[in-house]
């Protein structure tokens, strides 16, 4: 087939990365940016446990914008860069055990050709490469509480596969349009991302408004206490979604895929050829470097890397 035509018939050949229902989130309340700066330094009472669940290892130019006049200064090209996979825990005194994120599932290191990411996908991305930590559901059965809920930063697959050990019927959040979002990409992707879903609640969306002060595309008090927040950082996803967590040692910021690195984070260079939108991306990349340097006991933990 002609390229020509073969560009024309991408865009109806598209689809969302997922058939899974959507619906608006119940939880979680709309506040604007200075809300959660009057309370970001106070210290709160959720713990926080980020586990790596696999070691993995794919392009940098994946990671990183080699193009960014930054890291070409710093003569990076392209190579195999060792990342992790993690799922983060978060207790609430009152509200119980959630996840941020879902590490890999325990079928992809037994039972491979039965994983809810298999065939194709699995080979695209090398999951040969995987080297198993923790796979979620190894970790859920020591927990010692029951799993209410699962808030995603954004629906990739490296980031939903654990999904599929949380038990049925678990509640599960992302930001706005992220499920929606076509590519044609989605067409080989939307079945693996179907089976990590399959009998879990629908996809409740954070119900985003418009920060008044305009750092942020959205803010979102998760638990309507001032413990833990939703920022929307879209550009690695439509829908990206960093978490913002007051602990008893401080606050905590999960970055999700909006920066991958500690390269990157450190020297302000946005992702690669992974990432949707690079103006958009390096916009919420800003916004986050900014409310760390301006909170020097913000602890930072990135997409992928310690």
């Amino acid at each position: 087939m002609k390229p020509l035509v073969l560009l024309l018939l991408t865009p109806l050949c598209a689809c969302a990365i997922t058939s899974h229902a959507v619906q608006p989130s119940a939880l979680g309340v709309p506040r604007g940016s200075a809300e959660l700066l009057a309370v970001i330094d106070l210290p709160g009472p959720v713990t926080v446990e980020s586990v790596d669940s696999a070691d993995w290892e794919v392009p940098l130019s994946g990671l990183l914008d080699l193009d960014d006049p930054r890291a070409k200064e710093a003569g990076l090209t392209d190579r195999p860069e060792p990342i992790q996979i993690w799922f983060h825990a978060l207790r609430h005194p009152s509200r119980g055990l959630y996840l941020v994120d879902t590490g890999v599932e325990r079928a992809m290191r037994d039972r491979p050709e039965e994983a809810a990411l298999r065939g194709a996908v699995a080979r695209v991305m090398h999951f040969e490469k995987l080297k198993f930590q923790m796979p979620l559901g190894d970790w859920l059965a020591k927990a010692k509480e029951p799993l209410r809920g699962v808030f995603l930063t954004h629906l990739h697959s490296d980031h939903l596969t654990g999904m599929a050990d949380a038990p049925a019927g678990t509640d599960v959040y992302t930001g706005p349009g992220e499920a929606a979002a076509r590519a044609f990409l989605n067409l080989f992707v939307q079945p693996n991302t179907d089976r990590a879903l399959s009998g879990k609640a629908p996809i409740s969306e954070w119900a985003f408004a418009a920060d008044p002060q305009g750092r942020f595309a959205g803010v979102i008090d998760i638990f309507g206490d001032g413990t833990v927040w939703a920022l929307s950082v879209p550009g690695h996803t439509p829908g990206s979604v960093a978490y913002l967590v007051r602990t008893p040692r401080g606050p905590l910021l999960l970055t999700g895929d909006t920066s991958h690195t500690r390269w990157g984070w450190d020297h302000g260079v946005a992702p690669g050829s992974f990432t949707a939108d690079h103006p958009a991306n390096e916009r919420s990349l800003a916004a986050l470097q900014k409310l760390a340097a301006e909170h020097p006991a913000l602890e930072v933990r990135l997409g992928h890397q310690r």
